[in-house]
């Protein structure tokens, strides 16, 4: 494992990726590693736990052991537990997507991650009821470091939500590695509302086998400055990955979403949708890049980022890519920054409804087209409240 005090931050627009995100005057080790906490019941969640959830919670690198389960059955408890009582299951997949030395930020996590969560499920095995992680970052000016681990083997199928909040502004480093098998269903849903002073470095990274699917949301709504890799790897021929992104901004808030779609099997799908709303002075990345490698013929991948300005002063950049090794292949993307059409505003108003009432519906409108990608149930119900309730604080 690389040491992290070793390895050099990236520089701003001296590494591809960091063009957009500058890190001047930020230091890694200038936030010590948060000690245990203890979980709030007044935080606001960005979600309420589905029904019959099983809930894994940590407060800053605090956890709890979870009751002993044998490897037959499905698993869910802390990584941390998990290395103890089940490592050599755990080694055959911790690291393995998800390398310590890929940077600065996954070697600090890599080194001093704490509690965590770690998900199994059996070949043929589905969980009834959804998982629900709960992050808390309560200890002013440190440095909380997640880790996840999520395993579902042939024909396996499971839902898992996870969600980050705070009292108090610190350094979030975060790794998510999710192994999908063989004709195995995954969803998984991450949200993040951290304090709006606080720093943000993930990469979260998904590998998909044959006839795989994986549903995967993102939310971003906190947090001060920071960057999240998002990889999603089709690695069997026939795997499927739907991406729905959201962010919503204020002040001088920044975000910067890195994501790929990388086809390295045949006759695969992806689809990519990510929407954002901009206010006050606050800015946001989204680059996109869809990878086709050399013999993953017959795919089909689309990629959309379309971001709403509510005020002049916001800046959103919008940057899709393809990278293209196969000759048989349709590969699709779109990409658009606009301020609220006039002419909308115009048509409401004309029907009776005021300057504010007007405004919201239109972006009320502009983000139901992401909820809508969703069948009616939990998640679509969990996604349209956390966008209403973040619109209200980003509107005023």
């Amino acid at each position: 494992m690389a040491s992290w005090e070793t390895l050099e931050l990236p520089q701003f627009k001296g590494v591809t990726g960091w063009e957009f995100t500058e890190l001047k005057g930020f230091d890694l080790a200038a936030y010590p590693t948060a000690t245990a906490g203890e979980y709030s019941a007044e935080v606001e969640p960005v979600f309420e736990a589905p029904e019959g959830a099983v809930e894994v919670r940590q407060a800053d690198h605090g956890w709890t052991r979870s009751d002993a389960a044998n490897t037959e059955g499905p698993l869910v408890m802390p990584l941390s537990q998990a290395v103890e009582e089940h490592g050599d299951l755990v080694d055959r997949y911790l690291g393995k997507i998800v390398p310590a030395e890929e940077d600065a930020f996954v070697a600090r996590n890599a080194s001093e991650w704490e509690g965590g969560a770690f998900v199994y499920v059996p070949r043929n095995v589905k969980l009834d009821a959804p998982v629900l992680l709960d992050v808390l970052q309560s200890q002013e000016g440190t440095a909380l470091n997640w880790r996840v681990l999520v395993v579902l083997e042939e024909g396996a199928e499971a839902e898992v939500w996870e969600q980050y909040v705070a009292t108090a502004p610190g350094l979030v480093t975060t790794v998510v590695e999710l192994v999908v098998g063989d004709n195995a269903r995954l969803r998984f849903v991450s949200a993040q509302d951290l304090d709006e002073s606080s720093y943000i470095f993930g990469t979260q990274r998904a590998k998909v086998a044959r006839d795989g699917k994986l549903d995967w949301v993102v939310l971003g709504f906190g947090s001060g400055n920071g960057k999240i890799f998002q990889n999603t790897i089709l690695d069997g021929e026939g795997a499927e990955g739907k991406v729905t992104g959201a962010y919503a901004t204020r002040g001088r808030q920044h975000l910067d979403f890195d994501t790929t779609q990388e086809h390295a099997a045949a006759n695969c799908t992806s689809d990519l949708a990510f929407r954002g709303i901009l206010g006050g002075r606050s800015s946001a990345v989204w680059r996109g890049m869809i990878k086709v490698d050399h013999g993953a013929q017959q795919t089909d991948a689309f990629q959309e980022s379309r971001n709403l300005l509510l005020s002049k002063k916001a800046h959103a950049d919008a940057i899709p890519g393809l990278e293209i090794l196969a000759d048989d292949v349709r590969c699709t993307h779109a990409a658009a920054i606009a301020q609220i059409d006039p002419d909308q505003l115009f048509y409401l108003r004309a029907r009776g409804l005021d300057a504010e009432v007007a405004s919201r519906l239109v972006v009320e409108g502009f983000l139901a087209e992401l909820v809508e990608r969703f069948e009616e149930g939990p998640v679509r119900d969990a996604l349209a409240t956390a966008l209403e309730r973040r619109l209200a604080a980003v509107l005023g």
